[in-house]
């Protein structure tokens, strides 16, 4: 709750690049309703791929990995969790989908809090819904097998207080509106995983926290992209830009802005990849299909199925493999093997 304290924001100046970021997120804000008298169809799809795409992106981030395909049929509930692994992503699943169905009745505060931690952790062995019951540490494994601390949260029994200063103080902004919630938010999450309040899941509930205050201040695009997926491809300088930014956080003389900054870029690209994705699609015929096309567009080097089964996953197998076939048929890619795990390389 440091970087919410009405002292702290009184002496945090943001400078001119976060100002037109900010206006930039803005603009497309204002056109999120344009996008989304598209076809229903479309964003249909678009939905289906970005909750199987934030539901593994954000898992694997804290090295939970299950095949995509064991991913897609948890999310869609289609099979119960194998393994410690699964049963993380069908936490992580459960908890998303009350996000998407009831943000907008979801009145944050540290008992809701706990109650998506419980969610989040039911399938598992581990006890959820409660703070932590001993001090943690935040730390990284050096290339020669020693652990190095890069910061030390709250203690565990500062955790409750320090959890109901986050909630009000937060809370207290947005009613004022005196701040851009798009600062807000970022300064929200900075100060819950440094408070680190669970002995497990800090990292997947600050990015499920993330998804739900956006929706309530009107930013929806996670619906559409995953923000979990960007993230991912960005995770150096995600957890740089924490690192940085809660260096001095403890004495409130930390400096949130390349953190700030890291989060804003995040939603920027989120909403320019749905944009440049409900302009190229322009019809629920076909949607499926432009998707795969879009994909390939975009791989750099030779590709598999797999890969883009990973890039579609609402996108069957046997239509991917027809629609390689007519790209090969039409001399615009080459197949380099046979089976699922062959390659293919575009033709220019």
């Amino acid at each position: 709750m440091k970087s919410l304290e009405n002292k702290y924001l009184e002496k945090l100046i943001i400078p001119h690049r976060l100002i037109s970021l900010i206006r930039l997120i803005g603009e497309y804000k204002g056109k999120q309703e344009l996008y989304e008298q598209q076809s229903p169809k479309i964003l249909e799809s678009l939905k289906k791929v970005a909750i199987i795409q934030s539901t593994e992106s954000s898992n694997r981030l804290e090295g939970i990995t299950a095949d995509i395909k064991r991913i897609q049929e948890l999310v869609e509930e289609k099979t119960k969790p194998q393994n410690r692994s699964e049963s993380e992503i069908a936490g992580y699943r459960d908890v998303l989908n009350t996000i998407h169905s009831n943000y907008g009745h979801v009145h944050l505060k540290p008992g809701i809090i706990l109650q998506l931690h419980r969610d989040l952790m039911k399938y598992t062995e581990r006890y959820g819904g409660k703070w932590k019951f001993g001090d943690n540490e935040i730390s990284e494994l050096l290339p020669d097998g020693k652990k190095k601390v890069r910061f030390k949260p709250v203690a565990a029994f500062q955790t409750n207080e320090y959890m109901i200063m986050l909630q009000d103080l937060f809370n207290e902004h947005i009613k004022t509106q005196t701040i851009d919630p798009l600062i807000l938010i970022p300064l929200y999450i900075l100060d819950f995983l440094c408070i680190h309040p669970f002995d497990d899941g800090n990292g997947r509930m600050a990015r499920l926290l993330t998804v739900l205050l956006l929706y309530q201040n009107g930013y929806e695009v996670g619906r559409f992209i995953s923000l979990e997926k960007v993230i991912e491809k960005t995770d150096k300088s995600y957890y740089d830009t924490l690192y940085k930014s809660s260096i001095g956080w403890h004495e409130s003389k930390h400096d949130p802005l390349s953190w700030v900054e890291y989060f804003l870029g995040i939603v920027l690209a989120a909403y320019r990849e749905f944009e440049s994705r409900v302009g190229k699609i322009s019809s629920g015929y076909g949607a499926k299909t432009e998707m795969v096309l879009i994909a390939i567009k975009n791989f750099m080097t030779d590709f598999s199925l797999s890969d883009i089964e990973r890039a579609c996953p609402a996108v069957g197998r046997d239509m991917i493999r027809k629609i390689l076939f007519k790209l090969r048929d039409e001399g615009k890619i080459e197949s380099l093997g046979k089976g699922r795990y062959a390659k293919w390389r575009k033709i220019t």
